[in-house]
């Protein structure tokens, strides 16, 4: 504060008051300073901005890191209480996550499937992390943070994060959050599958999480989506697996499946990666029905097809009860 012309110093007994009372002034405004950063910053970017060092790159897919925070060098994981303003995290953590954008520069709104990968400084894999984000709208831009989570005593230090995959699938057909039930009732998702020597194998999943009887017969009806959701042409959909493989069983006739409340039904996709004379397919994505008339639910279970141009489909078989 300026000093008006003329102004004395004030007498010695009032001297200490009145330099105590200025510090208590300058703290305040200091305190009111950093509250204004902190709303302004935006929860994430704040964290991301103050402790994190921030990563500039054209991303992958509309994903993009924007910033990674590490600890100071521990010996082990250490406990941390963090806030971020897409979720609370409590407990033991290893103190390391990123900051992340999701842009959405198409024409319908989607839901994002993210896989991060967390790397030492060797460039080998420490942990990966998938994130869900729903419902982006187009043109628009949701921000994120992904965590490492807790990582064993001997994992090496992570330098560096990327974004390792990007799915997305229209918002109106992505599979329901774990726990969730849609409005239809029904639940349709797809496992991450099984490869050996070739062979693949992706179990489709239904749940009727809700409160009256459903019905199935037969198979699941299927429709193959390039990366730009456009059909896959030149690849027969068989019904059963047995053009494909005896592996996994001899195919079951199909029949009528009736699922209560909280009971479940699998359906198989079956198919080789050879690749022989031709060009290779591959499907990113399955959109799901059930049956004739439901709801499509679009799954990615990346189908390498090679150059087969088939893919088995097992009936609907009631699940046994976990």
């Amino acid at each position: 504060m300026r000093r008006p012309a003329g102004l004395r110093p004030p007498p010695a007994a009032t001297a200490l008051p009145f330099l105590s009372a200025l510090a208590a002034t300058a703290l305040l405004l200091t305190g009111c300073g950093t509250e204004r950063a902190g709303a302004g910053g935006g929860g994430t970017d704040a964290v991301a901005s103050q402790d994190g060092t921030r990563i500039d790159g054209p991303g992958k897919d509309g994903v993009r890191i924007t910033s990674l925070t590490l600890p100071s060098a521990s010996p082990s994981p250490t406990r941390s209480h963090s806030v971020s303003a897409d979720r609370l995290t409590t407990g033991s953590d290893s103190g390391v996550f990123a900051a992340y954008e999701v842009t959405n520069e198409g024409a319908e709104t989607l839901t994002y499937s993210v896989v991060f990968t967390f790397r030492g400084g060797d460039g080998g894999a420490v942990t990966n992390r998938t994130e869900t984000v729903r419902d982006v709208g187009p043109g628009r831009t949701v921000r994120g943070t992904v965590r490492a989570g807790e990582l064993p005593p001997t994992a090496p230090r992570v330098t560096q994060v990327e974004v390792l995959e990007v799915t997305r699938v229209p918002a109106g057909e992505a599979p329901a959050e774990p726990g969730a039930c849609p409005a239809s009732g029904i639940r349709v998702s797809a496992d991450e599958g099984n490869a050996a020597m070739g062979l693949r194998v992706v179990s489709l999943r239904l749940d009727n999480c809700g409160t009256h009887a459903y019905g199935v017969e037969g198979y699941p009806l299927l429709e193959l989506l390039d990366g730009d959701f456009e059909p896959v042409d030149g690849v027969e959909i068989l019904d059963g697996s047995g053009e494909i493989t005896t592996a996994a069983g001899p195919d079951e006739q199909p029949r009528s499946v009736t699922l209560e409340p909280g009971e479940s039904a699998t359906a198989g996709l079956v198919w080789r990666n050879t690749t022989g004379f031709g060009t290779a397919v591959n499907v990113p994505y399955v959109r799901v029905r059930a049956k004739e008339g439901a709801a499509p639910v679009t799954v990615t279970p990346h189908l390498d097809l090679g150059t087969t141009g088939k893919l088995g489909v097992r009936p609907w078989e009631k699940a046994e009860l976990q």
